[in-house]
């Protein structure tokens, strides 16, 4: 434990407040809220959490907006509009008006990597609140458009403010996406898959292995009020392959991944500890940052193991370094849980059980209390503050996950003091130069090393990843129409195969069991 007496410094960051906000279509209270007005509630939800004795709006003064999904690629549009400047329109929705405004890239990590960088900001005396804020109305979106309404979201704001871009350059996996792996189920289904693979199991057996991983999730989900899917459910529920819980791509049925139906929001509020002192924040709503770590992995057609995430791990080792902390010594986690292989990195590495009796979100994990885009581990860093101050001494670890396993951050949490004074508590990692080469042109084969088939609106592909006789990469799709290949692939277990490859008129490799 770090010395209080060491801290005591005016510029260091602490977290003072931390809301969030959620509504289910159709219940009680229901108001069919922006992304905006989401946002603005679960920043004034945040501003009352600090119980500060002077008003808070006025000190903030950097904003950091995370990109709802709607509005993270370049080639979509919020349906119902959203505001001309993001940031400002939620800062004005409790009186700021901060000198920094930001919108910032697409990542899950994103809200977790800018707890580190606000934080340094504010020991570097460059900052002296900051505000981390985003929301998702996903499930209102879809719910009026179902009866045909369309309101007017859209409002002009004006003010400055950073646009850091879609931020998506990493994650375009041309190769993959022209062979019908287009979205994150089926993209996060090949690594799983080779997994599966390294560990010899059949489907059977991995969803039963992903039901036993997230049933105690479902338990977590039930009991939180802000939850999109607050029930309970069994590890042969979620396994069962019926007509409710089908297939979505290989391995993964319906309720196993993560859910994008919410409307929820969740905002943080970061100020130096002389801030905090003159705003009159109790030092019990005090949470120190003791370490923040960010990552940035190997695209995913270039891994050299296509099951490992080799960034994740080493982005929550060098956290744990920095805090002076084992895995053991974390009362609290959340690890990332849109799909179950980021969460199974985790417990590999670090040898945790699916009944770790501290359990392994704090939240209910994204296919139960929801997730979508952006925005889900302010909600886990929300929880993880509480948790902190409810168990006071104890120290709380979130791992945040962006694209396909393409990025990740964590941060670790106490009420204990964090020393910033050399203002060394954040670190970004280098990246690996070790990628595998993608294959260019006709391949003739290939020795497959994971797939999944990909049950689309628009009819089920299957994609398979494997290597040439060159040793390079090569991605292609499955000539379903051939008998010993579609048994193959969906028995199941085409692992190891050599494909014989063409390329169809659109140049995309067809692979055939040779």
């Amino acid at each position: 434990m770090t010395d209080a007496s060491s801290v005591s410094g005016d510029n260091t960051p602490v977290i003072i407040g931390v809301g969030q906000y959620s509504e289910r279509v159709g219940e009680a209270g229901y108001e069919a809220l922006s992304y905006m007005d989401l946002a603005g509630r679960a920043l004034a939800a945040a501003i009352a959490d600090s119980a500060a004795s002077e008003p808070v709006s006025p000190a903030i003064d950097t904003l950091a907006a995370i990109r709802a999904f709607e509005m993270s690629r370049p080639d979509r549009a919020p349906p119902f509009g959203a505001a001309s400047n993001v940031p400002r329109a939620i800062a004005k929705r409790v009186g700021a008006d901060p000198k920094r405004a930001i919108l910032t890239p697409t990542g899950g990590q994103t809200n977790q990597q800018l707890v580190g960088e606000f934080a340094t900001a504010i020991a570097g005396g460059e900052s002296q609140c900051a505000v981390i804020v985003g929301s998702e109305a996903i499930s209102t979106v879809l719910a009026l458009s179902a009866k045909g309404e369309k309101p007017d979201w859209s409002e002009e704001v004006d003010g400055d403010y950073e646009d850091q871009g879609f931020g998506v350059e990493g994650m375009m996996e041309h190769a993959l996406f022209a062979h019908g792996a287009t979205g994150a189920i089926p993209l996060y289904a090949l690594a799983e898959n080779a997994r599966r693979a390294k560990q010899g199991k059949s489907l059977q057996e991995y969803r039963r292995d992903i039901g036993e991983l997230f049933a105690p999730f479902t338990k977590v989900a039930a009991a939180n009020p802000h939850a999109a899917a607050p029930v309970e459910r069994t590890a042969e529920e979620l396994a069962e392959v019926t007509e409710r819980n089908r297939i979505v791509a290989e391995p993964y049925t319906r309720m196993t991944v993560a859910r994008d139906q919410v409307n929820q929001a969740a905002a943080i509020i970061i100020a130096s500890a002389g801030t905090a002192r003159a705003l009159g924040v109790p030092k019990d709503k005090w949470v120190h940052i003791h370490a923040v770590s960010a990552a940035t992995e190997l695209m995913l057609s270039s891994r050299p193991d296509l099951s490992a995430n080799p960034a994740s791990i080493a982005s929550v080792e060098a956290a744990l370094a920095r805090a002076g902390k084992s895995m053991a010594e974390i009362e609290h986690i959340d690890f990332y849980s849109c799909f179950a292989i980021p969460v199974f990195n985790q417990m590999d590495h670090f040898g945790l059980s699916a009944d770790d009796p501290r359990g392994l979100t704090l939240t209910g994990g994204l296919p139960f209390f929801g997730g979508a885009g952006n925005n889900y581990s302010a909600h886990a860093i929300c929880e993880a503050v509480q948790a902190a101050r409810t168990d006071r001494g104890s120290y709380a670890l979130v791992g945040a996950n962006g694209g396909w396993m393409s990025k990740y951050a964590t941060g670790i949490y106490s009420t204990d003091p964090a020393d910033w004074s050399a203002s060394d508590r954040f670190e970004k990692l280098p990246m690996a130069d070790n990628g595998v080469p993608l294959g260019k042109g006709p391949t003739g084969s290939a020795v497959v090393e994971t797939y999944t088939i990909n049950n689309a609106k628009t009819g089920s592909v299957a994609v398979w990843l494997g290597r040439n006789e060159a040793g390079e990469r090569v991605c292609g799709n499955v000539d379903l129409s051939h008998e010993p290949t579609r048994k193959a692939f969906e028995g199941g277990q085409p692992f190891g195969l050599t494909l014989t490859v063409e390329q169809d008129d659109k140049s995309r490799n067809i692979g055939r069991v040779a």
